[in-house]
């Protein structure tokens, strides 16, 4: 349905399917009440522009052609077996009831998804189990449980700012985090280090997916 440059996908349940999100002026809601099923979302819009409601994806797959940046209505979503390809910083997965009062936000889940071909930077998972999760790996990585492993993180010396901006710091982090993914080259840029730095130090933890 489109609507005043609105473009409402909602009230149905669609298999098989390729949908296309890139008209640059118009707002995607996605749900409420919507399923889809073994389908390709492809995203070519900010995170501004496309809105999720209460939306269940299975066996999906979401190629993320325009970098996503700060969304966190993931969380109004139940994902299932999902595949991620392309680049999101600052978004956030799964159950999160303290984000918001409203229902969806209730419901967000997030199981049995890979992210191996996509690059997340800053990006976390929320009152899930991170075990049924496939990370990308090097040179992003990924702190697994780290508000309880705040301290042993913070044990080490990190280059750069990295220690002193992030790692002491994550024992702030919401309580229902799970996981914290980064990437590498990014972060050494805004904490005046290098990649190799940065891996010198993960390397020494089990608690760090890389």
């Amino acid at each position: 349905m489109d609507w005043l440059g609105n473009i409402i996908i909602k009230d149905k349940e669609l298999q098989n399917e390729r949908l296309e999100l890139a008209e640059k002026d118009a707002h995607y809601f996605l749900g409420p009440n919507l399923t889809l099923r073994h389908c390709t979302v492809v995203l070519k819009v900010p995170a501004s522009r496309l809105l999720i409601n209460q939306a269940r994806f299975i066996d999906c797959t979401f190629e993320v052609k325009q970098e996503l940046k700060n969304h966190q209505q993931w969380i109004c979503a139940s994902l299932e077996g999902c595949r991620f390809k392309g680049r999101l910083s600052g978004c956030d997965f799964g159950h999160w009831p303290e984000y918001g009062s409203r229902p969806e936000y209730q419901l967000g889940s997030i199981e049995d998804c890979d992210f191996s071909e996509a690059r997340l930077d800053g990006c976390r998972i929320m009152g899930s189990d991170p075990a049924t999760i496939r990370f990308p790996k090097w040179p992003c990585f990924t702190f697994l449980d780290p508000i309880r492993r705040a301290p042993e993180l913070r044990g080490v010396k990190w280059p750069g700012l990295f220690g002193r901006v992030t790692v002491n710091e994550l024992h702030t982090q919401p309580v229902p985090t799970k996981s914290l993914t980064y990437h590498a080259p990014s972060i050494a840029k805004r904490m005046e280090t290098t990649e190799a730095e940065l891996r010198a130090v993960i390397e020494k933890f089990d608690c760090i997916v890389y």
